[in-house]
């Protein structure tokens, strides 16, 4: 298959990346409302397809691009993304929309305000124009919610296209926006990212505030972009990064997109691992990561295999510490709407609710071996490659559990590849699209970089991206 289904995408400035998009309406080439209009009409068809969006802002969002326009006509003072459609996941705030979490519990609740990171981005000149599916509470790696039903994979609709920011990478897979925000707690930007062939981004924590969480002192909650190219995902981050006392762990830190955007893989030398010690990898995956190695080295870059030894104590972990937060932010629910929960959820929060206290501090231990392991790493390489996902995107039909085997091999058969970068946040993290496998779905490659180098990942990413897209 050449495109994915319900890839809307003609001849239209919508295509353009997301900075030539405002550039092009600042100097009146086209119009926000005609770029816009062109965004919904994609969104509606995309959606009787894939259920990737909960709520199409069609008044709202035309409202917004004539304005924008009108803006240019008087000579008013535009931002750096003027006129550009973009769309937020449903677990974010939006001032006077629906709001779900993809969850009954809510009702039909409507924020007052939107999150920051949203609100920047309208700053900066963009315009919202859909919300878009998650599962319950962005509990899963697949996009599957008791109040919305199932978000298929543009690729192939009997496919997941990951979670939890699962309906924002469909909207841009398909072409209805060139960016897209989503959540990462455990892989759930850069999955999809994977799943449906986009660029996902985990920033560094601490770079874009985390505003939305009823407790500002998590660390493996992070905002990022999923993206058409990663000269979208600069832009998003351009926008919403930088230090807020909204959020009292965001860095003091500015985001350079001159640097993000120009990098060179010449004499680079690169870490790589195909399973971090204990994946099982689908031969597809395989396939796709040595390719793409063999063209980052022709770019003149140094790949060197590495030898990793961590175990599954880690995804094992990763879900202690998932479900204590689960249980923490919402185990209140259960009293009132266990029935309408997703029995999962319920089964998440439960263990969470019965965790120990001294066993959920242990976990700094892992972590502490991890970051050392990985420090070790960064005194030789520039950054560490694996893939994204050891699976291409499994059915709709099926669930994160299952995917916690041990093999007779040793080997652990997981989906993802993202939530151990989860417990060392403060690397960013990023899944480029590697190509497609033999049987036709999109593979990422996964580059995590030094603490809070997050321009550096991307312009590794920049200069690998062209290369990688032949495949």
């Amino acid at each position: 298959m050449n495109k994915p289904q319900g890839n809307l995408s003609t001849t239209h400035p919508l295509d353009l990346p997301a900075t030539e998009i405002a550039s092009g309406i600042r100097s009146g080439q086209f119009t926000s409302e005609a770029v816009v209009a062109e965004s919904i009409r994609r969104a509606k068809s995309a959606n009787a397809t894939l259920n990737a969006f909960t709520v199409i802002r069609e008044e709202q969002a035309l409202a917004s691009a004539r304005k924008a326009d009108r803006i240019l006509s008087e000579g008013g003072t535009v931002g750096s993304l003027h006129g550009v459609p973009f769309a937020a996941k449903d677990l974010t705030p939006t001032k006077g929309d629906l709001t779900t979490l993809g969850s009954w519990t809510l009702g039909d609740w409507i924020p007052e305000e939107s999150a920051l990171c949203i609100r920047r981005l309208e700053e900066a000149g963009a315009i919202l124009i859909g919300k878009t599916a998650t599962p319950e509470f962005a509990y899963a790696s697949f996009t599957h919610s008791p109040r919305w039903g199932a978000t298929r994979n543009p690729w192939d609709l009997e496919r997941t296209p990951g979670g939890s920011s699962g309906g924002s990478a469909a909207a841009v897979a398909t072409g209805v926006v060139p960016f897209a925000e989503g959540t990462d707690m455990g892989g759930s930007v850069r999955i999809p990212a994977a799943f449906c062939g986009v660029v996902g981004l985990k920033p560094s924590l601490g770079r874009i505030p985390m505003t939305i969480l009823p407790s500002v002192f998590d660390n493996i909650s992070h905002f990022g972009p999923l993206a058409r190219t990663v000269g979208d995902a600069v832009a998003f981050m351009e926008a919403a990064s930088g230090p807020s006392d909204e959020d009292i762990m965001s860095l003091p830190l500015s985001f350079s997109g001159e640097a993000a955007r120009k990098g060179s893989l010449e004499g680079r030398r690169f870490a790589f691992s195909m399973d971090l010690g204990y994946y099982e990898i689908q031969p597809e995956v395989a396939a796709v990561m040595r390719e793409a190695i063999g063209r980052i080295r022709e770019l003149g870059a140094v790949v060197d295999e590495v030898p990793m030894h961590w175990t599954r104590a880690v995804n094992d972990q990763w879900f202690d510490v998932w479900c204590v937060f689960m249980s923490s932010f919402f185990g209140e629910r259960l009293i009132q709407y266990r029935h309408q929960m997703d029995p999962v959820v319920v089964s998440i929060i439960e263990r969470g609710l019965a965790a120990n206290a001294t066993d959920y501090k242990r976990v700094e231990l892992l972590r502490t071996s991890m970051w050392r392991d990985m420090a070790k790493i960064f005194e030789t390489y520039d950054a560490l490659l694996c893939p994204t996902c050891a699976i291409t995107a499994p059915s709709v039909q099926e669930n994160d559990d299952d995917y916690v085997a041990t093999l007779p091999n040793g080997k652990f058969a997981g989906l993802d590849m993202t939530c151990p970068f989860n417990l060392l946040p403060q690397l960013p993290a990023l899944s480029l699209p590697a190509g497609r496998g033999s049987n036709g779905l999109p593979v990422g490659l996964q580059i995590i970089d030094r603490r809070f180098a997050d321009e550096q990942v991307l312009s590794f990413a920049a200069a690998m991206e062209s290369s990688l897209l032949l495949a």
